[in-house]
């Protein structure tokens, strides 16, 4: 009679197990609606899950109502879905670009930029707004190792003279300037409140993107996009004061010719 009792209790168990038991069924998609093979279909705390088929479905048991499902791909963002009463639950996966700031363009391809060996250098917005210029050029003097960077006179509003790595010229010893991607632009226009970041090439690697263009190294900005949200306005102004201490008083005619005949005594004519 024990032993009767004790079996039907662990059927009734096993039947309880299996009643609590969910079975959930789906599709995976793109932004597009174009289906997602290989997305890991997870449930949440467990080790219960499957990979959605060619056509991007899949089908799974859950504990119960109350479990999770967690969506995961690569280059997508994570989604996770209570299961609730839901028999049938359809996910449309957004892209991510989390991770673009890791990347690196080299030549025709992307590497992390961990693995990028060749001798590049970044300046951010930041930096060039820390340094209150007002030529781009000049703010990066102090940030960029291996780069000589002089003014070509003392005039005010006078371009800069640039040498990476020493001296490699094709007829022009002056490094390419790539703005935006468009090549041969000059960069002492830029205002630096507009621009984003300054990339300075300064391998040989660099030829391999622009030829024979790049003998003096490669420097790229990237300028100030507009960006969907609220209107952001900033305002800087800076101003200087500028006093001479010793005026020097000019001579009158009767002082300009003493000293002149002093200096230059007019010789007699033979």
């Amino acid at each position: 009679m024990k032993k009767r009792v004790l079996f039907l209790i662990f059927g009734l168990c096993l039947s309880i197990a299996s009643f609590a038991q969910v079975q959930v069924s789906g599709s995976v998609s793109d932004s597009q609606g174009e289906p997602i093979p290989g997305v890991t279909v997870l449930e949440k705390g467990t080790q219960n899950g499957v990979i959605t088929d060619i056509d991007g479905n899949y089908n799974l048991s859950v504990a119960g109502q109350e479990s999770v499902l967690v969506f995961s791909f690569v280059g997508m963002q994570t989604q996770e879905v209570t299961v609730g009463g839901q028999t049938t639950i359809d996910v449309v996966l957004s892209e991510t670009f989390t991770d673009l700031d890791e990347v690196v363009v080299v030549g025709y391809g992307v590497q992390k930029k961990k693995l990028t060996t060749g001798a590049n250098l970044n300046v951010s917005s930041d930096d060039l707004q820390a340094q209150n210029t007002s030529e781009p050029l000049e703010a990066i003097q102090s940030m960029s190792p291996g780069v000589n960077i002089t003014q070509s006179s003392g005039m005010p509003g006078s371009g800069y003279k640039v040498n990476i790595r020493g001296l490699g010229t094709i007829g022009n010893s002056q490094p390419l300037y790539v703005i935006d991607g468009v090549a041969g632009g000059d960069i002492n226009n830029l205002n630096p409140a507009d621009i984003e970041s300054i990339d300075v090439l300064k391998d040989a690697a660099s030829a391999a993107i622009y030829g024979a263009r790049a003998a003096n190294g490669v420097i790229l900005v990237t300028t100030k996009q507009g960006r969907q949200g609220n209107i952001e306005v900033t305002y800087d102004g800076y101003y200087g004061v500028q006093d001479i201490e010793n005026i020097a008083e000019p001579l009158n005619a009767q002082q300009w010719m003493d000293i002149y005949n002093h200096c230059c005594p007019v010789k007699p004519e033979n």
